[in-house]
């Protein structure tokens, strides 16, 4: 008889959920704070606005190279050790960066940060899905990208609020003191990774048990229709979202400081820095994605998000500042919960020993999509301006979109093997009926 080794598992899953959260607000805090001093950036530079946003570029390539060694490395020396190894490097990094003497020397430096922050971007999942199960997965994946929309959002404005008082140095000097906090504060919370084989099997369901775990969500069945489509969906989709999406995504947030601040909008850095309080409405989709899923099917529901995040996007084209920030808000309560749906997704699918692998794939090209997205977006941002930005980034959504659709579509397709199969079937109920009615 296995014995649960917590008292409760509903506290477990809140310890877990705190400590994790508190790792995405530190990293992705970090990861973004440059974000909303681009412009300073190039003014102290002499840039252009392509060139300064490899100041967020080159983190999160980086950040995508080392995923999957990471993710690998990660289930030699244990999950956990290799998070908060993460989130206390990345935060050290952090207050050093002001101190760099050059734009070149800031970019490896960020590099160097982008690696640290992927021990826990690329784990952090994995290791949810380890300590909690694929039944509880949903729920603190939403609450782990919960966290780490507030810890985009926090960075974003704290840099944003500091840099006219502060100087850009100043800025990122201070969101790094927040994150080095909340970091230690994982360090001191977050569980142990399970041991035993049998705390493995409490904490996630077998294969046994996984189809049950899994029935409540109605494209199971259809992905499972196709036989070998269930491995190209878990695989395929959350990639073509991850890439697309967040390139897209990045690319509006890379250039924003830039068009708030000029004319017709004209705004000041500290005013245009509240642009970043639409990851509210993210922290609050992120979280609300598995009611959503649950509801309408993961397919149906990544579809509307794409749609609600392209239609937001749209919004922005607006001169009026109103339109203009309610699209913001749109667009980032779109994304972030096709983001998370994304993500359980491919983590969800995973068999026990790949998930590790898997959630490092899907981050590999989520954060290869912000690296090319948000460089691709401030570039054409720079010589084209915002309404053929919008007309790229929505074409990227909308694609991701179709995507999602025909490959699903396609796997819920019974192969001939099936169809024959099931026709077999039915014949000898019908067979079986004649005989027994006669």
């Amino acid at each position: 008889m296995v014995v649960l080794e917590v008292p409760s598992a509903a506290a477990g899953t809140r310890r877990v959920s705190v400590a994790v959260a508190a790792a995405g607000l530190s990293s992705f805090a970090l990861l973004y704070a440059p974000q909303p001093v681009l412009p300073q950036l190039a003014a102290a530079y002499r840039l252009d606005p392509g060139t300064a946003s490899l100041a967020i570029g080159v983190a999160t390539a980086s950040l995508a190279v080392a995923v999957l060694p990471l993710a690998w490395f990660a289930g030699t020396v244990g999950r956990r050790r290799v998070i908060v190894w993460s989130v206390v490097l990345s935060a050290v990094i952090g207050l050093l960066l002001p101190l760099a003497p050059s734009f070149p020397v800031l970019l490896g430096m960020r590099a160097v940060q982008g690696v640290a922050i992927a021990g826990f971007a690329g784990v952090a999942a994995a290791y949810l899905a380890d300590t909690l199960g694929t039944a509880r997965l949903a729920g603190a994946v939403g609450a782990m990208i919960a966290g780490n929309s507030v810890g985009g959002m926090l960075g974003r404005l704290g840099a944003g609020f500091a840099a006219e008082p502060l100087g850009w140095h100043g800025a990122l000097a201070a969101v790094a003191a927040v994150s080095l906090a909340c970091a230690l504060f994982t360090a001191a919370t977050l569980p142990r990774d399970p041991r035993t084989s049998e705390s493995r099997r409490v904490a996630t369901p077998d294969a046994n048990h996984a189809p049950a775990a899994r029935s409540c969500d109605p494209t199971d069945a259809m992905t499972r229709a196709g036989g070998g489509g269930r491995v190209r969906v878990g695989l395929v989709v959350p990639v073509v979202v991850g890439a697309l999406g967040m390139g897209a995504f990045v690319a509006l947030y890379n250039a924003a400081g830039f068009r708030l601040a000029a004319p017709p909008l004209s705004l000041a850095p500290a005013a245009a820095s509240l642009v970043f309080l639409s990851y509210a409405m993210g922290t609050a989709s992120s979280a609300a994605a598995g009611r959503l899923t649950a509801r309408l099917g993961r397919t149906p529901a990544l579809v509307t998000a794409l749609a609600v995040t392209t239609a937001g996007s749209v919004l922005t084209v607006s001169a009026s500042l109103p339109v203009v920030v309610a699209g913001f808000a749109v667009l980032t309560a779109g994304f972030f919960a096709a983001h998370a749906i994304a993500n359980a997704w491919v983590t969800a699918d995973a068999p026990p020993p790949a998930r590790g692998r898997a959630a490092g794939l899907y981050t590999l090209f989520y954060y290869l999509g912000s690296g090319a997205g948000g460089t691709a977006g401030a570039v054409v941002y720079g010589h084209a301006g915002w309404t053929w930005l919008i007309v790229m980034t929505s074409a990227w959504l909308l694609l991701a979109a179709l995507i999602v659709l025909v490959t699903t579509r396609r796997s819920a397709l019974p192969t001939p093997a099936t169809a024959l199969a099931t026709e077999d079937g039915s014949a000898k109920a019908q067979e079986t009926h004649r005989t027994t009615s006669g």
